[in-house]
This record gives C-alpha cells, structure tokens and sequence, in this order.
C-alpha cells in the first residue's frame, strides 16, 4: 500500500555529533516549530469562531428580511382587499341604485338641499321624513361638492349639544375632518348676544367653511341619504 508522505510544518535537524553550539541551535528550532503549530492552531480556532458568527449574523439577516417581507406582502393584501371593496360598491352603487327625483348623487350618496329654511331641529326632522338625516361631511371631496352645491348658507348634521366643545355628527360619530372658519367655533365669543352656539352651518361668504351658531338661526339645510 502507497502512503503519501505527511508535510510536517517544520523539520527539526538531527546530527550524530552535538555541541554546545548545536544543541543550542537544535533548542531554538524546536521552540520555533512549537511557536508555529501554536499559532496555527489559534489561527484555525479564530477563523472557525468567526465563520460561526457569519453565519449567524447571516441568518439573523434572513429572518428579518423575511419579516419585512411578510409586512409589505400582509400590507398589499389588505391594500388590494379595501381596493377591490370599494370598486365593487361604487360598481353596485352607480350600476343598481338611483337617487329619488330631486336628489343629487355623489360618491354613493344621495344629497338634497332644501326648498324652505328653519332651525336646525326643523331641518333634522324634515330629513327624517325623507328617510335620510342632515348632511355628514366625511372627506376633502364631499366638502368641495357642498361647496359647488349651494351657495346658500346651510346647517349640516355637526352639533355639540350633549357636551359643550365635544362635536358629534348625527349618525353618532365624532367630528375628525374640520373645516372650520378662523377662529371658529367661538360658542359666541362669550357674547350674550348670541347665546349657545351649539349647531354648524357652511356659511359661503368666506370660502365655504363652518361656523357655529344657535340652533335656533333660520337656514337652508342639505339633507344625505344612501341611494335606493
């Protein structure tokens, strides 16, 4: 059988005759063979620790990535899911259901501005009877539509008659879009003259925003309904 000669690091010399010179030279070449293999095995040792820690910062790096990953795709999905509910009520919106005679339809809502004027209670309750409610404003665009609709001032579905300063919109939601007037609202600025302010008008003559005023002031009113 054929065995490949082993490469050793270092060959220590052997002479038949040593000295004090030789046996000196012969100690220094084996401290230097030993000093080598030493390092080499620290060497070795080193560079196995460190791909260790390659390798986990490599999966750590996988593992966050995939999360990211997982986030962006969830994300997509509900992105993609909300798309596709609003396409299909617009689609049933403006393909199967129709606003009444007089109404006005926007964004699969039906709109209808008064013919008389009155309180604010006065224009809730004619609402009522046509089977819808006072106007509540969700959106920039809703508000530019009420601005194109009237040029009237007209009370909207906003009061805060349960708690001064805590506006709610008639269907029982809080006020989150504003589209107040400076310095609005001011419940009368303190003046007695005006009493409680409690209920919001769109008054036109200062681009179209919302003023509080007592409930009782007579105004046209935009009444809001879903289209049948």
């Amino acid at each position: 059988m054929n065995v490949d000669p082993v490469k050793t690091v270092c060959q220590i010399p052997v002479t038949k005759n040593e000295g004090k010179n030789n046996t000196r030279k012969r100690s220094m070449h084996i401290f230097c063979c030993y000093y080598v293999a030493e390092m080499n095995v620290i060497e070795m040792d080193f560079l196995c620790e460190g791909s260790g820690r390659s390798k986990k910062r490599l999966y750590v790096g996988v593992i966050i990535s995939l999360g990211i990953l997982n986030v962006f795709l969830l994300i997509g999905l509900i992105s993609l899911g909300v798309f596709c509910e609003f396409c299909c009520h617009m689609f049933n919106c403006h393909q199967l259901k129709t606003c009444p005679a007089g109404w006005r339809m926007f964004s699969c809502s039906c709109y209808l501005l008064s013919a008389s004027s009155g309180s604010w209670d006065e224009g809730r309750a004619d609402c009522r009877t046509r089977g819808g409610d006072l106007v509540v404003i969700n959106n920039d665009d809703e508000q530019t539509f009420l601005s194109t609709f009237t040029n009237k001032q007209t009370w909207i579905g906003l009061n805060d008659k349960e708690t001064e300063g805590s506006w709610m919109w008639v269907d029982g939601t809080p006020l989150l879009t504003k589209y107040w007037a400076t310095p609005q609202p001011d419940n009368g600025g303190g003046d007695p003259r005006w009493g409680e302010e409690d209920c919001v008008h769109i008054r036109t003559y200062d681009n179209v925003l919302w003023n509080d005023l007592k409930c009782s002031a007579s105004f046209q009113w935009v009444c809001e309904k879903d289209p049948i």
